[in-house]
């Protein structure tokens, strides 16, 4: 396995969420004011539910951490989706996390006449945070991290990308509407950049991908191999991980 990643295995998904939700909740308790880089698709829901739970139950209290969104889907006219459509990023973030977590602090892309010019200000946003404390992410079936199509270096800045096919296809299950080609990403110098980061990863589908980032070499054509250095969890479930890796983690149940 790569140097530099804290490598833990979860029994399933469900389990999976209880140690992410553990391992989230002893940040915000080290630093009530956590800066939390927020990751949708489906890998994460579960985590963000059981965060919620704990939050209704009065055992985890959110309510000074920044929400940092980390991607969002461009429409035809280069510009966000409205917040109401259902495949808006955004939306999904605050069905999801925002609102369950009662979370009101927030940071994410909004939208003038120009896109670039979007980025730019959310950089600024993320800056004037002092940056990202934990970035809470997925990991993408060719091993993107937001939307950082491969190629990626760790240099790639926020910026309007062009989706992957791979991306399309993927993310088409989510709708029964055409997904958008373009989207606007926090770029790897703001993701590598995060004092710490915990990767989620569950299921047998992206097992190979997975070996990918732990045992290959870091290359911007597989940009989650990126993640490195003092404070990089990988937590998967044993579907994602295969009998063999299961056995050499670290942690884990």
């Amino acid at each position: 396995m790569r140097p530099g990643l804290i490598l833990r295995a979860a029994a399933d998904p469900q389990a999976l969420a209880v140690q992410a939700a553990d391992l989230i909740a002893e940040r915000v308790r080290v630093k009530p004011e956590l800066s939390l880089l927020v990751a949708t698709g489906s890998t994460p829901m579960l985590t963000y539910a059981e965060l919620a739970r704990r939050v209704q139950a009065g055992t985890l209290d959110l309510s000074r951490v920044t929400a940092v969104q980390l991607d969002e889907y461009l429409g035809p006219d280069s510009l966000g989706l409205d917040d109401t459509d259902q495949r808006s990023l955004w939306g999904w973030m605050q069905r999801s996390f925002v609102g369950p977590l009662r979370i009101t602090r927030t940071v994410r892309f909004q939208f003038g006449e120009d896109a670039q010019q979007t980025c730019t200000h959310y950089d600024a946003q993320v800056s004037a945070l002092g940056g990202i404390d934990l970035a809470v992410l997925g990991l993408g079936p060719n091993g993107h991290l937001g939307f950082n199509e491969p190629p990626s270096g760790p240099d790639a800045p926020t910026r309007v990308v062009p989706l992957s096919p791979e991306s399309q296809v993927s993310n088409r299950v989510y709708w029964d509407r055409e997904v958008p080609r373009q989207a606007v990403t926090a770029g790897m110098t703001v993701i590598l950049a995060a004092r710490a980061s915990l990767l989620l990863v569950t299921g047998e589908h992206k097992r190979s991908v997975l070996r990918r980032v732990l045992n290959g070499p870091a290359t911007p054509e597989l940009p989650a191999s990126l993640l490195g250095g003092p404070d990089v969890t990988v937590l998967a479930d044993r579907a994602a991980l295969g009998s063999a890796l299961a056995g050499s983690t670290a942690g884990g149940s």
